[in-house]
């Protein structure tokens, strides 16, 4: 594997979402005393250690820069809540009031969003996670002032996530599975979840037994997948789109007296934690993301924009490792060195 970055501790990161406050006001910069840009991240929820990752990513890549290149890029963390509302606000306030002179944003709503643009004051925008338009599944550019994507459609995770259980249960008559999705309202969340039941409603032995909430965080995944053995002790799997959910899902499991490596296990983002369980057999399988890597690619293209360097408008998210996206134990013995990139 190419090296990897250090995930920073996620005080550090939560203690810099809570306000923008540092944020310049004084307009665009590029100055005459020097080179230097300002940054705002438009974080998810500031909370949300895929959003702590991204951040990294982009705060690691801005020192690497500013050294390589002679100048200062500064960055700031704004808090979307899990909000689309409060994002779309940040992201008009962010665009016209001068206080960044680019902005990259890990959308809550990706189509809804796009009411922000065009921005006051042409800042360019990144985005990561899901493209910023209409149609989720396109990385290409949807909305004029959005000059990157890094991100992969959300159906082809879920596709072969959703592929790999129809092979667990070809000999199980029936297979029953619980889907196990982030924010049932969310665009990307809905496209997973549409794409898991094009590819299992085919399959007359699989019976889906419930579709539950996680919210990306543990504590909610274990309530949920909780309530959904109540009346399902014979489950055969589970899907989820999100390594913290799948780990609170293991715990419901093993709460319920279920040995999780017995039923199909999957998850979706690469934490250490879920490299680990997948290295030991505890789950089946994961997919693999580059939280850490995708800021750092986001910002490159911030600044190569302003620099009026060559901008790439798609990064392919599922391109950024050596190996996978999808992993097994097979896999990971071979490449026994690899840890993941961020803590989930």
């Amino acid at each position: 594997m190419k090296p990897l970055l250090r995930v920073i501790a996620g005080a550090g990161v939560l203690a810099l979402g809570a306000s923008l406050a540092g944020c310049s006001s004084a307009g665009p910069a590029g100055n005459a005393d020097g080179e230097s840009y300002n940054i705002v991240f438009l974080a998810a929820s500031s909370q949300n250690g895929y959003s702590q990752a991204v951040y990294e990513g982009i705060e690691t890549r801005a020192a690497e820069l500013s050294a390589e290149l002679g100048i200062t890029i500064t960055t700031k963390i704004q808090d979307g809540q899990f909000d689309a509302n409060t994002q779309l606000s940040q992201m008009q306030n962010a665009g016209t009031t001068g206080q960044a002179d680019g902005i990259i944003v890990v959308p809550n709503d990706g189509p809804g969003l796009a009411a922000a643009f065009p921005l006051g004051n042409d800042v360019p925008v990144a985005t990561v996670l899901n493209p910023i338009g209409p149609d989720i599944e396109k990385m290409e550019q949807q909305t004029d002032g959005v000059i990157s994507t890094v991100a992969s459609p959300p159906s082809i995770g879920a596709t072969g996530q959703a592929e790999q259980a129809v092979e667990y249960c070809k000999d199980i008559d029936p297979c029953k599975l619980g889907l196990l999705a982030g924010l049932l309202n969310s665009p990307l969340d809905v496209a997973r979840v549409d794409a898991w039941h094009q590819v299992l409603d085919k399959h007359k032995n699989i019976t889906i037994v419930g579709t539950v909430e996680g919210a990306y965080d543990r504590d909610k995944s274990l309530t949920a997948v909780s309530n959904l053995l109540q009346g399902n002790k014979d489950i055969n799997g589970i899907l989820s789109n999100a390594d913290q959910q799948t780990m609170g899902a293991q715990i419901a499991l093993e709460d319920a007296g279920i040995d999780p490596s017995t039923v199909f296990l999957t998850g979706g983002g690469g934490t250490k934690e879920a490299v680990e369980a997948v290295r030991a057999g505890t789950w089946s399988n994961g997919y693999l993301n580059y939280p850490v890597t995708m800021g750092g690619k986001a910002l490159e293209q911030i600044v190569n924009q302003l620099r009026g360097e060559p901008v790439e408008a798609v990064v392919d998210a599922d391109s950024l490792g050596d190996f996978g996206p999808f992993i097994t134990q097979k896999d990971l013995l071979e490449h026994p060195d690899y840890t993941g990139e961020w803590n989930g």
